[in-house]
């Protein structure tokens, strides 16, 4: 079935292009064998089904079709002119052949891949020095898009469509819905991360990839936040990681646990008992990373650092914030 659906397209593709005047339906029918098989077999309306999807599947892939109203005594025409559809030439020098290369590779894993090798056959084609060597190097980089969330969330992204999902907190028992307009998605220290506007919250927001449950779901509706001319995830990621942040904080690590901390730490202080003092930069977000660090970890300061781990350790355990008890 493949098969015959490329022939067909490219037959009528080829009917479209070497033409000098707008051809009618009727006309197709009898140039395309499998038109005409399917109008003998079926129906006008098979026929009729079958055509435009082709004539849509075609433009899809590029090509320009014009439309007579009335260039057959009232019937309609179509045509694909040569002059309309040829492209430029195109010509990359072999620095930027490599990088098309490396760029269509860093997607294999997601299932854009299939039209990342699309492109690159169709430069080939065009004389483009690509071949498979093209980027090859001792380090391959590979982005994996593993997430089941990473495909619905691109589409909603470049859509500009609002989604909803369950998204799990560091450190929360549970995960709560969120309704977010996607703005953009990018790759930070091996973990996909999305950066948009929660609704509920009215603010900007990170989430991270692996911690959405369930599926994604488009809204219906325009966006109501302002998207920014350029969205830096990794910064604001960053930010809420408390990296880059003005502010730090002392926590009482055990030796032998907490790397992660102990990598971004801006002073080290050796206690008794096996545990250690470290003084961290504190920005957005902080109290999620350190509630993960368990009954390893104690937060000396500041006091509303401490408050929120507290609250988040005792969510996980099924109690009550302090003071509600």
């Amino acid at each position: 079935m493949a098969i015959a659906k490329a022939e067909r397209l490219m037959n009528l593709a080829l009917c479209l292009m070497n033409t000098r005047r707008p051809l009618s339906k009727k006309e197709l029918r009898e140039s395309v064998e499998a038109y005409r098989e399917a109008w003998q077999q079926g129906s006008e309306e098979a026929f009729n089904r079958m055509f435009e999807r082709d004539k849509d599947d075609l433009r899809e892939l590029g090509l320009v079709i014009d439309v007579d109203e009335n260039a057959l005594d009232g019937e309609v025409g179509y045509l694909a002119r040569r002059d309309r559809n040829r492209l430029p030439e195109i010509a990359l020098d072999a620095e930027e052949a490599a990088a098309l290369t490396l760029a269509a590779r860093v997607w294999q894993q997601a299932k854009m891949s299939g039209a990342a090798s699309g492109a690159l056959q169709k430069l080939r084609a065009g004389g483009m020095p690509i071949t498979e060597e093209s980027g090859n190097s001792a380090l391959e980089p590979r982005i994996p898009a593993r997430e089941a969330a990473f495909e619905p969330l691109l589409t909603a992204a470049r859509d500009r469509r609002p989604v909803t999902f369950e998204y799990r907190k560091a450190g929360a028992s549970a995960a709560e819905q969120r309704a977010v307009e996607p703005w953009a998605l990018e790759c930070w220290r091996g973990h996909w991360y999305l950066a948009g506007w929660d609704r509920d919250r009215e603010a900007a927001r990170v989430f991270r990839l692996s911690r959405i449950t369930g599926k994604v779901r488009s809204r219906a509706g325009q966006f109501t936040g302002t998207v920014p001319e350029h969205v830096d995830v990794r910064a604001v990621v960053a930010r809420f990681a408390g990296e880059g942040a003005t502010a730090s904080a002392t926590v009482r690590l055990r030796q032998g646990a907490g790397f992660p901390l102990r990598t971004k730490a801006l002073k080290v202080r050796a206690l008794d008992g096996g545990w250690d003092e470290l003084e961290i930069p504190y920005g957005n977000g902080l109290a999620a990373d350190l509630a993960e660090f368990g009954p390893d970890l104690v937060v000396l300061g500041p006091e509303e650092l401490r408050a929120d781990v507290i609250d988040r350790l005792r969510a996980v355990a099924g109690l009550a914030p302090e003071g509600q008890q």
